[in-house]
């Protein structure tokens, strides 16, 4: 390859990897809950270890899975 089709061939795929390796490109889509602004970290993260502590939590018989 010369160096201008190595180029050619790189350059969508910088440019897909641009565009979707932004935080509000999965963010659009639903595939995460969102994006946390830093300053409210700390209440964030809060709220979602209380509301986990809300569920019981039952008592396992199966063993460790190992892969």
């Amino acid at each position: 390859w010369t160096p201008e089709q190595a180029e050619e061939f790189k350059a969508p795929v910088r440019r897909k990897y641009e565009d979707e390796g932004n935080p509000y490109h999965a963010t659009a889509r639903l595939w995460d809950d969102g994006v946390i602004d830093p300053v409210q970290t700390r209440d964030v993260l809060g709220l979602a270890i209380s509301a986990s502590l809300n569920a019981p939590i039952p008592e396992t018989t199966f063993g460790v899975f190992r892969m």
